[in-house]
């Protein structure tokens, strides 16, 4: 169905359910010799892997990843690349009395309502086991976007009501977001944000937070609108991701208090007193300074860093009693057992990356139709 392949000329199509056999993907439209090994492919997993302490889950799932095709020698093929993770840990049991039960919170009586028909055992499809499929995709994304040097880096920006510091501002390390559990770039901020995920563990409840990227390297001109927009589309992947409740660009929600004299773009003094600020290969130095854009005019990329940040929702699956209903309408008193995460944040870090991979891969193959720079339609002019 269309609401599982995602792209329109690097396209994926998503498939398996959490506790079915396999998880996994496959990719169309990747150009032929793009370098890509199955250790990267693991690395980008080992990142998104639960049972990894912290706030994730303690189900253990090596996920080990199969090429099945597309790849040949290190590099790729052009064809169809086809990926699998097996499921390995499931525990259906801790769901089998959720048969017949609504869990507040979450897509059991939406799915029902649209199919007439769900797979109870870990939420199935809509279970965020499924983002194991949009990491394997985006690892092929990434390797593609490297050989245009393009950096794509993702933290968590807050979590159980404690922020780290933002770029620019004193503290932030964003090397730090790979030395902790929850991602942060601020080991202070890291240790507090976890102190308080524990008493939430402990007490049996969840707690949301927000993730930021950045991105590197973009050159400008990327954005296909006006209904494929650089920031409208990265804003639908980030808002397909099951807990994703918002998102915002540069100055964000900020900007509706604030003034154009203050938004707009400006050139920004450099160090020697000049105007002329460093910019980016193809960028003018007329209208450019700050970001408050967060890299994104008119849809399309202006070359400066592309830079937002998605809000998650706590997670729905916790432990203290609750009144749902059943499927005749009863109320039933519900304590939902199993392991879950108690905030998804850091580990929505590398799905956040690899959804920005994927729109960014796309808009980079559609962009190369946008206009005809060849040679031999200039010379009929």
């Amino acid at each position: 169905m269309a609401g599982n392949i995602f792209g329109t000329i690097f396209t994926v199509t998503s498939f398996g359910e959490s506790h079915g056999p396999a998880m996994g993907c496959v990719i169309c439209g990747c150009p032929a010799g793009v370098p890509f090994s199955l250790e990267s492919l693991r690395g980008e997993l080992a990142r998104r892997r639960p049972g990894g302490g912290g706030p994730a889950t303690t189900r253990a799932e090596a996920d080990e990843p199969e090429i099945l095709s597309g790849v040949f020698e290190g590099r790729t093929l052009g064809t169809p690349i086809a990926i699998i993770v097996r499921n390995t840990s499931a525990r259906s049991a801790d769901y089998e009395e959720l048969k017949d039960l609504y869990r507040p919170g979450h897509a059991d009586w939406t799915w029902e309502a649209k199919y007439g028909f769900r797979d109870h055992r870990g939420g199935g499809r809509s279970s965020g086991r499924e983002t194991l499929c949009r990491v394997a995709a985006g690892a092929v994304a990434r390797a593609l976007l490297a050989g245009y040097g393009v950096s794509i880096r993702a933290w968590t920006q807050a979590a159980a009501g404690i922020a780290a510091p933002v770029p620019g501002e004193a503290g932030f390390d964003p090397d730090e977001a790979a030395r902790n559990p929850l991602r942060m770039p601020h080991a202070g901020a890291a240790a507090r944000a976890l102190a308080e995920l524990e008493k939430l563990r402990a007490s049996g409840d969840s707690a949301g937070g927000t993730v930021s990227c950045s991105v590197t390297g973009l050159p400008p001109g990327l954005g296909e609108p006006v209904f494929g927009k650089l920031d409208a589309l990265l804003a639908a992947a980030m808002l397909s991701l099951g807990a994703a409740k918002g998102v915002e660009f540069g100055a964000g929600f900020v900007a509706a208090s604030s003034r154009g004299s203050v938004q707009n773009d400006r050139p920004v003094p450099a160090a020697n007193g000049s105007t002329a600020a460093p910019l980016p290969p193809g960028v003018p130095a007329l209208g450019y300074g700050s970001n408050n854009a967060g890299g994104v005019l008119g849809g399309i990329s202006n070359g400066m860093p592309l830079e937002f940040t998605v809000a998650f929702k706590p997670v729905p699956s916790i432990s203290t009693g609750q009144q749902t209903v059943d499927r005749s309408g009863n109320v039933r008193e519900l304590a939902i057992r199993g392991r879950h995460d108690v905030c998804v944040c850091p580990r929505a870090v590398p799905v956040v990356e690899a959804m920005t991979a994927l729109v960014l891969a796309d808009l980079l193959l559609r962009n190369r139709a946008s206009r005809l720079d060849c040679l031999d339609w200039k010379a009929r002019d």
